[in-house]
């Protein structure tokens, strides 16, 4: 697929404080783009902001507000006169046993990585229809392959891959296009945050290779942009993950067979696993919860 040049562009990247979203923010801008940064913390963003090579803004939004986020895609346009591209990348993550966790935490994953991509799509969509712009919805390896302990994180990833797809042939013929990316585990505060967790650690590293691997940030978020530049509709953060699809049909009768083995054998150590929101992106979204500033 030809390439479209990012300079002059209008990109939006939503939790764009850290992780994949402040990289792809600094690479999106030296490519030539003027770049909108959204998230929950908003003395991080000022400072990616600072950062970049070119004109740039920052937004503190919760994503899972439509109003909030009506008005963020208002005040972009306003202040760009457009948007080409939009990146659904905000996301937080739990983990440990269903029935053991938090519910608050549980629900909160669904609510921003997936309610929060839909109210971010349903903001933005109508200026990427002005100027025949790309959606990029981030998704997972969870998205294509359950997990056990990741059962809110595994909904919510494969909730907005089957959204995205979905919204891909809504507006389609109206110019715009939709992409979605998939990343393994790659190194983020996230990620870093899980690995916090002596069991979800060492569960981790009983994957199959290439699975069990922590991938550097930097490539992944090259390839990711590669993506954004061709208007992609699967984006493969990792050279691996697009092999996956071909055998996802296989994948929940294999993870329900050997999880349960892998169930009993650390039965006797899951009642310690944290089932809070993990990482520093997980630690901000708290605050907002509790009405403390970031």
């Amino acid at each position: 697929m030809t390439k479209v040049s990012l300079e002059g562009q209008v990109a939006v990247v939503t939790g764009a404080a850290r992780g994949v979203g402040e990289l792809l923010a600094r690479k999106l801008s030296a490519r030539g783009a003027k770049v909108a940064l959204v998230g929950l913390e908003p003395d991080a963003l000022k400072q990616v902001s600072d950062r970049l090579h070119g004109e740039s803004g920052f937004w503190h939004a919760d994503v899972t507000d439509h109003e909030a986020m009506a008005q963020v895609a208002t005040e972009v346009k306003e202040r760009f006169g457009k948007v080409d591209i939009v990146v659904a990348n905000a996301g937080v993550a739990n983990g440990g046993p269903f029935v053991e966790s938090d519910p608050v935490a549980w629900r909160r994953v669904i609510e921003v990585n997936l309610i929060g991509s839909a109210v971010t799509a349903r903001a933005f969509l109508p200026v990427l229809m002005e100027s025949r712009g790309y959606l990029l919805q981030i998704a997972s390896l969870a998205a294509i392959t359950p997990a056990p302990m990741m059962t809110a994180y595994c909904a919510s990833k494969s909730g907005v891959e089957a959204y995205a797809h979905s919204l891909r042939a809504e507006v389609g013929h109206k110019g715009v296009r939709v992409g979605v990316g998939y990343l393994s585990w790659t190194d983020t505060d996230m990620v870093r945050g899980a690995d916090q967790d002596e069991v979800m650690r060492e569960l981790r590293q009983r994957l199959p290779w290439p699975s069990n691997k922590t991938y550097p940030l930097g490539p992944a978020v090259d390839r990711i942009v590669a993506g954004i530049e061709r208007r992609s509709s699967h984006v493969y953060a990792q050279w691996w993950l697009r092999g996956m699809q071909g055998v996802r049909g296989y994948l929940p009768g294999i993870i329900g067979a050997v999880g349960q083995r892998e169930m009993r054998r650390f039965e006797p150590r899951l009642k310690g696993v944290s089932t809070g929101l993990v990482g520093a992106g997980g630690a901000a979204d708290g605050q907002r919860q509790q009405g403390i500033s970031p």
